[in-house]
Order: C-alpha cells, then sequence, then structure tokens
C-alpha cells in the first residue's frame, strides 16, 4: 500500500507524525508532501526532525497569499504530483487550505481521500477553516473521526457509512512527547527567570483576533493585564500585524518571543499556569497535560473540554482575566480524545479498505 500525507502547516506536522511511524512499522509506503503553506523554518523544516519524521518527499513551497491564490497553486502543484505517484490513498489532515486542495484535486484525480480529524465543527461560518473541513468531509471517502462528538455531527450530515472512530493522533504524539520532556524543565523558565507555574503560556494568531487593530490591542491589553508574566509565542503573521498597527507584544506583564519547537512547547505548556490561546490544537493539548485553558474565541470544536472544565471561552478583556485566573478545574479521568493508539487504526483502517 503507498499513502500520500499532504501537510502544510504547524498542527498538521504533529499529526503526521504518529501516522509516518505507524506506517513505517506496518512496511507501508509513505510519501510526505509539504505544501508550503508555512514556510517560517521554526513552524516548518524544523519540526520534522523535532518529531523524528525526516525532511519530505516533496516541498511545494506555496508560501503565502489569499486563500484563493494560495489553494490554487496547491492544486495546480499537487495535480503533478498525485499523477505521477499513483497513491492508494491521499491522506489529508485538519481544516487548512493544504486540507481541502488535496481532497479536491485527488477527488476530480478518482484518488481515494482520507480526511484525518473528520467531523469537527465550530458551526461559525465566518471561519475559512469551517469551509474547508466541511467541504473536505462531503468530498473525502473515507472520514476519520477523532471523538464520538464527530461521528455525531458526521451522521448529521448523512456520512455515517464512511466514518470510522480512531481517536485523535494528537493524543499519540503528545503522550510520547510529554513523557520524552518530563525529566527536563522548560527552557522558558531559565530564559525568563520563571518559577514552574509562575507564568501563562499564550498564542493568538486567527484572523479575528489579530486583523482588526482594535480587536488586537483589546487582546494585548487582557494579557499585558494579568496577575503573572505571560509569555505569548507570537507567530510571525501576528508580529507584523502588531507592527503595522503600532501595537506593542511587550508591555506589562506580556513578554513576546517566537514560536517554539514542538518538544520545547510541551514543556513550556506543562510547567506553567495556564494557557491562553484561539489555537485549536494547544486547547486539546492543554486539557490532555491537565493544564487550565482559556480560548480566546466565542466557540470551539473541542467541545469536551469545555464540558469537562478544564477550558473556557473568552471575548472580552474582562473574560479573559476571569478566565484565566479561575480556580484550578477538577481532576478529571475521562479520555474523549483515545488513548494515544490512533495512528496504528488509522493504517489498519487503511490497509483494510485498500
Amino acid at each position: 500500500m503507498k499513502i500520500i500525507s499532504v501537510v502544510g502547516a504547524r498542527p498538521q506536522f504533529v499529526k503526521l507524525a504518529p501516522i509516518h511511524h505507524a506506517a513505517k512499522a506496518a512496511g507501508v509506503e509513505h510519501v510526505i508532501v509539504h505544501t508550503g503553506q508555512h514556510y517560517d523554518p521554526m513552524l516548518s523544516d524544523v519540526f520534522f526532525d523535532d518529531l523524528g519524521i525526516g525532511a519530505p518527499d516533496v516541498h511545494l513551497g506555496v508560501g503565502s497569499g489569499s486563500h484563493g491564490v494560495q489553494t490554487g497553486a496547491m492544486l495546480s502543484a499537487l495535480d503533478a504530483v498525485f499523477d505521477e505517484h499513483r497513491p492508494d490513498w491521499v491522506l489529508v489532515y485538519g481544516d487548512t487550505n493544504s486540507t481541502v486542495a488535496a481532497a479536491l484535486s485527488a477527488v476530480k484525480m478518482h484518488i481515494p481521500v482520507a480526511h484525518l480529524e473528520a467531523g469537527l465543527r465550530s458551526f461559525n461560518r465566518r471561519m475559512p477553516e469551517e469551509h474547508n473541513r466541511v467541504m473536505t468531509d462531503h468530498a473525502a471517502d473515507l472520514l476519520l473521526a477523532p471523538t464520538q462528538v464527530a461521528v455525531e455531527h458526521l451522521e448529521r450530515e448523512g456520512l455515517a457509512e464512511r466514518t470510522v472512530l480512531v481517536g485523535d493522533v494528537m493524543t499519540d504524539v503528545l503522550f510520547d512527547v510529554r513523557d520524552r520532556v518530563a525529566e527536563a524543565s522548560s527552557g522558558l523558565l531559565e530564559e525568563f527567570g520563571l518559577s514552574e507555574g509562575g507564568y501563562y503560556l499564550a498564542t493568538i494568531h486567527r484572523a479575528e483576533n489579530t486583523d482588526d487593530p482594535a480587536r488586537l490591542q483589546q487582546v494585548v491589553s487582557a494579557l499585558a493585564g494579568l496577575d503573572k508574566p505571560v509569555i505569548l509565542l507570537a507567530h510571525p503573521r501576528v508580529v507584523a500585524k502588531a507592527a503595522a498597527h503600532g501595537i506593542d507584544l511587550t508591555q506589562g506583564a506580556l513578554i513576546s518571543r517566537s514560536p517554539l519547537a514542538y518538544p520545547e512547547l510541551i514543556a513550556a505548556a506543562a510547567s506553567s499556569a495556564g494557557v491562553v490561546t484561539d489555537s485549536g490544537g494547544l486547547q486539546k493539548e492543554a486539557f490532555l497535560l491537565r493544564v487550565p485553558c482559556t480560548t480566546v474565541r466565542t466557540e470551539t470544536e473541542w467541545v469536551e473540554t469545555i464540558d469537562l472544565g478544564w477550558n473556557v471561552l473568552a471575548n472580552t478583556a474582562a473574560e479573559i482575566s476571569s478566565g484565566v485566573t479561575r480556580p484550578r478545574p477538577p481532576a478529571t479521568e475521562d479520555a474523549p480524545y483515545g488513548d494515544g493508539q490512533a495512528a496504528g487504526r488509522v493504517i489498519a483502517v487503511l490497509t483494510e479498505r485498500t
């Protein structure tokens, strides 16, 4: 069996790692295509080394651009890649432009498509990611759902026959990395003179929080006014937006620095008093680490984190402050994201259906 994985953004590289290792263990040929949607080395190339994946087999180098320009460039390039390799499956991940471009290219070439992390819904049609995930689910031949909630969403959309519950591959890699970094303290502690549990970790990157200068200033001010140092891992796009708007990302309690490699990110989150983010992946990683999370959005796809009390939604500055400083949630043994063995199930399902 031959699988092509198409990835292009930081969260997808994390999901790719356990799939790659499971494919190798099963003797499956696995071709990795990197679209170049995230082209900053700290958001891209270094991840492949940190997660033991190795260099991608194909790098399209698409880079930034509007949604239409970026997706169109990927479609054009992927047609040739799929024609050359003719895989048994094209595996797409999550909800980025790389995801929908690969799905569209493959289905038009009559190559079976499997969507990993299928069935997630925010029900916010203003999010580009929501359109990407819905279109990909309805185009794909096999829907690999991470949670029972995702399965139920797909059933309601008439996609039950294509759906398989496999668990969440992010749990696989998180558990592996967590165990590897458990004995090492986060480098952030030494870098900023922090103590364990003496700071918050933040990532803010979504367009709804960064494109409007008034909104970005509101979020920055809320973080700057918190009761502990806040380390903001600032994506290059956010740095550029802040500079263009004349907003200082280092003020008050807020300290801005470049993004961390994945193992360092997990160590930093595990050592923190709490996480503040608008990232989907980090919400779930915080839950798996049992670190309280405050999500700067009006909704989340990871509703289980809300239901179990480890995540709260916050939109205004007051809500952000209240969410971050709330009492620690009650302990839970619930495992809605699986047992850390999802990647093996994915490879087994693809093998069975080839």
